[in-house]
């Protein structure tokens, strides 16, 4: 949906913050909505609320304390206090389960109960629900103290759970005394075990990969129940081959029962909750993704939707952007502020920034926590593209180019003679000049042996030092200039003795690529003009690449001028997707342009406060992304 605003837009640049400023930060924008701004899409009885109560960033519950969003309010009528929570926390700690909706104001749930509709706004980093029904429904007990929410519940109590069987695998069934909060956590697959030389000739088969899955429930569960699944001796029923039968045991602690549940790779658990009894549903599926279609703010819907290529079905979360709304800006984030080098979860690193939103993005090598490929933020060139890849740019008035992309830098000498730049800060290495700037860091150590360091101050060279062995000796980078690495081509050298004055050329090919200020490089290359142009090998990309089946993360425009960026994971019951199968997934999500991004544990897509599409423990850490802000409305 094209925007028809004619108004210009805002421009964000959105905030470095550390981890104590972001929590002054965050407490002053959650309570901005709720006084003083009638245009917010706080609903109607938010938006005069005569007075904030208090605000945070830390939910205990039932005395355990989670990173949650939270505020407080009494408006000024009778209705008493009000308490919202972030959509994440009340997905995460409540157990609350988002249904579809088309009005960003407006969003039904449900938790034991039939639908409801809790008012919902979207302030700062979060999208907050007013739980209020909940509270009520749920009889819980909430005092604010400190910056830290306290909610605590009756004692629910866990009375039987039932195993049956569906057409598509196993369902529990938990029964319950009360409405009651749960949480479901995927543990991180456990190291792979050192190969070990055979011991006997006749090769042993080795049992289905394996993992394991957390629901903790609060309740406490029946001595009997407790005695079923963690029997004193071998239950057959319960240890028959975790290949078809799930393997179930329970641990115990005050007012909580956790649900540890063994699977095949390849099935999930889908949670739902029934009232009148009041039950937990748990269906392992090998589709247990819920799809959805939530309108979460002006300018950002989220989707969840499998997607069918021939006999596959492949799960697929992507968000929709409109980077012509009002307040929206899109901007590449990166895992350290002060320097180039270093990896985070892209959970941190949105938060870091106060993105609303974000998706990992261009590649890097994983051991020296480098970046390989393109970065530019607001006009300056941070890190190189690299072997002619994919990349993405855009500017602030929404318009978005996809393209196969390099640089050429070239330093020029007072007499004419012309060195080309090979990269920009970047840890592809190769035989010839890096330059390395104080974007880079204060510091650059050589990344082969042997380079010659060049310093370069005030465009003039001022001297010339042996690098010797890699990764030894660290160099200051000039904040007036800039380091030289010549590798591998010592006549170039001759060009650059000290006192040599020297300036620069950049250009881009295609050279439209030099108009737009935003870049993030990654590939390759997938659909152009609605057709797939995937050349892998072209790119620069290894044969083993090519090959891999993997979960992949991609970014693409349509033809209203939407932008997504979605996550694809494994097939139902299989792998993941090909580069040829993500390609035709993004041309079934309506993409005229297409690029690949980073993948595999990288994958990891993030909207106010949680990953939509994997566990924060399964996610790796990432080198940089898209990062996506919303300025409140005036």
């Amino acid at each position: 949906m094209r925007s028809r605003r004619t108004k210009a837009k805002l421009k964000f640049i959105p905030p470095l913050l550390t981890s104590s400023l972001w929590l002054a930060f965050a407490s002053a924008t959650i309570a901005q909505p709720l006084l003083t701004n009638p245009a917010s899409t706080a609903p109607h009885h938010l938006i005069y609320s005569r007075r904030l109560l208090s605000t945070g960033t830390q939910v205990s519950l039932n005395g355990k304390t989670l990173p949650v969003a939270w505020s407080q309010w009494q408006t000024n009528t009778k209705e008493g206090i009000h308490t919202a929570i972030s959509d994440a926390g009340a997905m995460q700690i409540l157990g609350v389960e988002l249904l579809d909706t088309k009005e960003a104001a407006k969003q039904p749930v449900q938790w034991f109960s039939q639908p409801i509709t809790l008012a919902s706004w979207q302030n700062g980093g979060y999208r907050y629900l007013d739980v209020t029904q909940l509270v009520s429904l749920g009889g819980w007990q909430i005092q604010a103290d400190r910056g830290i929410l306290r909610i605590n519940t009756p004692t629910a109590r866990m009375q039987a759970i039932r195993q049956g069987k569906q057409a598509w695998g196993d369902r529990l069934v938990v029964d319950l005394d009360r409405p009651t909060f749960w949480q479901v956590t995927q543990q991180p697959p456990p190291p792979k075990p050192k190969l070990q030389p055979p011991t006997s000739l006749i090769p042993i088969p080795k049992p289905p990969p394996t993992q394991e899955w957390l629901i903790a429930v609060n309740a406490t569960a029946d001595p009997a129940l407790i005695q079923q699944f963690n029997p004193s001796s071998p239950n057959p029923s319960n240890t028959t081959d975790t290949a078809q039968t799930p393997l179930i045991k329970l641990e115990t602690a005050p007012n909580l029962t956790t649900i540890r549940i063994r699977l095949p790779v390849g099935l999930s658990p889908r949670v739902t909750t029934l009232p009148n009894p009041n039950r937990l549903v748990i269906d392992l599926r090998p589709d247990a993704m819920v799809e959805r279609d939530i309108l979460w703010s002006q300018g950002v819907r989220w989707r969840q939707q499998f997607v069918n290529l021939g006999d596959s079905r492949f799960p697929v979360v992507w968000l929709e952007i409109n980077p012509r709304a009002v307040g929206l800006t899109l901007k590449p984030i990166w895992s350290e502020t002060s320097t180039l080098v270093g990896v985070a979860p892209i959970i941190t690193t949105a938060q870091r920034y106060s993105a609303v939103a974000a998706i990992n993005g261009g590649f890097f090598n994983r051991n020296n926590k480098l970046p390989l490929g393109a970065i530019r933020r607001d006009d300056r060139w941070l890190s190189s593209p690299i072997l002619n890849r994919g990349a993405i740019a855009w500017n602030d008035a929404g318009q978005v180019k996809i393209g196969r992309l390099s640089l050429q830098e070239t330093l020029i000498t007072a007499t004419g003679q012309r060195l080309p730049i090979l990269t920009l800060n970047s840890g592809y290495v190769q035989p010839g000049i890096a330059r390395y700037s104080s974007e880079w860091g204060v510091t650059y150590t050589p990344l082969s042996d042997n380079e010659l360091i060049v310093v370069v101050q005030n465009n003039q060279v001022t001297g010339q030092l042996p690098g010797g062995a890699a990764s030894k000796t660290a160099f200051p980078i000039p904040p007036n200039g800039y380091l030289l690495a010549v590798r591998g081509n010592n006549a170039a050298a001759n060009f650059l003795p000290a006192g040599t004055l020297l300036r620069q050329e950049s250009a881009t090919q295609p050279a439209d690529f030099t108009r737009y200020p935003q870049i993030l490089g990654a590939g390759p290359l997938l659909v152009q003009n609605r057709q797939i142009v995937l050349d892998a090998k072209a790119e620069g990309f290894s044969d083993a690449f090519i090959r891999e089946k993997a979960a992949r993360s991609a970014i693409c425009t349509t033809e209203s001028g939407i932008l997504l960026i979605a996550a694809v994971h494994n097939r139902v019951g299989a792998d993941g997707p090909s580069l040829t199968e993500i390609a035709k997934v993004m041309q079934q999500l309506g993409c005229v342009d297409a690029l690949n991004l980073d993948g595999g544990s990288s994958t990891s897509l993030y909207l106010g406060g949680q990953l939509l599409n994997r566990s924060p423990r399964t996610a790796a850490r990432v080198h940089n992304g898209l990062g996506v802000f919303l300025q409140p409305r005036p």
